[in-house]
């Protein structure tokens, strides 16, 4: 399962040559991968080559965010569109299955929970679960969204990941300074 549209999930092999069926998540830009796919249907997956706008609320990885960030996305997204970016969604809302399953194949492949936890939050902590996080894809939208997204609220949050937006500018609107990762 691909969070993203320009990524596919690479095969892994196990040191005998043969396809490793164990969970595995690839963090590239601001694709998440996981091997072998979700499994249930409306968690906030994206099927391999999907694209979402942040329009498209039919779909639960968009339809499911809080209103006031969806309010934010759509806004800003329009407004990117008349500088000449295509504002995508790569990962939105995600169900605390789907997140627990992230997590677990990022222990999977990063070795250690501490190692994982700089890439992937536990469902208890993430902004994802609760419709709080959003990951832009589209050429320039990351940097489009830090040039002006204070203006409609939205902050980058991670130093490591340039694509993930939260509703999180104080009552002035600047945004808060980067945290290192996801485990802070």
């Amino acid at each position: 399962m691909v969070l993203g549209a320009a990524t596919t999930a690479a095969l892994l092999f196990n040191a005998a040559g043969v396809a490793d069926p164990s969970p595995r998540i690839a963090l590239a830009d601001n694709t998440v991968s996981v091997n072998p796919p979700a499994v249930a249907a409306g968690d906030g997956s994206l099927v391999d080559g999907q694209i979402l706008t942040p329009f498209d609320v039919q779909n639960p990885a968009v339809g499911r965010l809080d209103p006031r960030l969806l309010d934010a996305v759509q806004q800003a997204a329009s407004a990117a569109s008349a500088d000449g970016i295509t504002m995508t969604i790569t990962s939105g809302w995600r169900s605390a299955e789907f997140q627990q399953r992230l997590l677990d194949s990022a222990v999977a492949q990063y070795g250690s929970l501490a190692a994982a936890r700089e890439y992937v939050q536990t469902p208890a902590a993430s902004k994802h679960v609760v419709g709080e996080a959003v990951d832009v894809g589209g050429v320039g939208a990351d940097q489009w969204l830090m040039d002006n997204g204070a203006r409609y609220g939205l902050c980058r949050i991670y130093a490591n990941e340039v694509w993930h937006f939260e509703l999180a500018t104080d009552a002035a609107g600047a945004c808060p300074p980067l945290l290192p990762n996801a485990a802070g």
